[in-house]
């Protein structure tokens, strides 16, 4: 029987990295975006589908018959609040809400680390469930999703797993990500092995490759399935010049700034 995957976000950058990583015989990627998705090529078993995760009627439709789902969707960096509340936290409500009407078992959830931006920066690794200290509107929206995934397995049994997502890129692209780096083929371990893992409930992990820096623990993720293979390490020496001294003092780095503090008042 074909496995069918469901990608929200899929027009994004962790979207477009993995999609032809979780490409494989028997399995169909079901790619939803409100950009173009680009169209199958030859041979590639993908179905395109142009909608918001706001739109409950048409996800449910578009979540029909799928085996998981990976809901990549949303803002991802700081925005207006409205923006924040509508896409992040009402679309993460939405594709659960889809999936749970759908009959979907599983829905991988992404989170950030910018759910607990504003903790210490500690001389040993962050403990899987760290308390929630977000450090933007953004980081508000991925506690609200982890806690609207809590809820939607106590209340609904749907298997829900959020993943504290360091920084996803072909290659890392400032200082901190020698410690927060999840390199394209650790990401798509890490989903191969969220879909496989038997009955996890409702789970946080990290999403980090094994870097030699790392600030974050695998051990939940691990215990999941997760066999990292990649260490950013090797990219050290192209990242000089590129570190924000907010980096030292908290997980959050640069997010902390006051820069991104909230309008003032008219």
């Amino acid at each position: 029987m074909t496995q069918r995957i469901v990608i929200t976000g899929a027009a994004g950058g962790v979207g477009t990295l993995l999609r032809p990583r979780l490409a494989r015989q028997g399995r169909t990627l079901r790619l939803l975006d409100v950009a173009p998705v680009p169209e199958p090529a030859e041979g590639e078993d993908v179905e395109c589908v142009r909608l918001s995760v706001t739109d409950l009627p048409g996800m449910r439709e578009a979540l029909a018959g799928a085996d998981a789902v990976i809901h990549l969707g949303g803002l991802s960096v700081e925005g207006p609040w409205e923006q924040i509340l509508d896409i992040n936290i009402n679309g993460t409500r939405t594709v659960l809400e889809a999936a749970r009407r759908a009959g979907v078992p599983r829905v991988i959830v992404a989170s950030s680390s910018h759910a607990v931006g504003f903790h210490p920066r500690g001389e040993g690794e962050a403990p899987d469930y760290l308390f929630p200290r977000p450090d933007t509107y953004y980081g508000v929206s991925k506690v609200a999703a982890e806690a609207l995934g809590s809820l939607y397995h106590d209340r609904y049994g749907l298997d829900v797993i959020c993943v504290r997502i360091g920084g996803c890129f072909e290659k890392p692209i400032a200082t901190r990500q020698l410690a927060t780096w999840l390199s394209p083929d650790d990401c798509a371990r890490l989903m191969e092995a969220l879909i496989a893992a038997p009955s996890p409930g409702f789970r946080v992990v990290w999403g980090v490759s094994d870097n030699a820096r790392r600030w974050f623990s695998l051990d939940e993720a691990r215990a999941l399935g997760y066999e990292p293979e990649d260490d950013a390490e090797r990219f050290a020496g192209e990242l000089e010049g590129r570190h924000d001294p907010l980096d030292e003092i908290y997980l959050g780095g640069a997010f902390c700034s006051p820069e991104l503090d909230a309008d003032p008042d008219d």
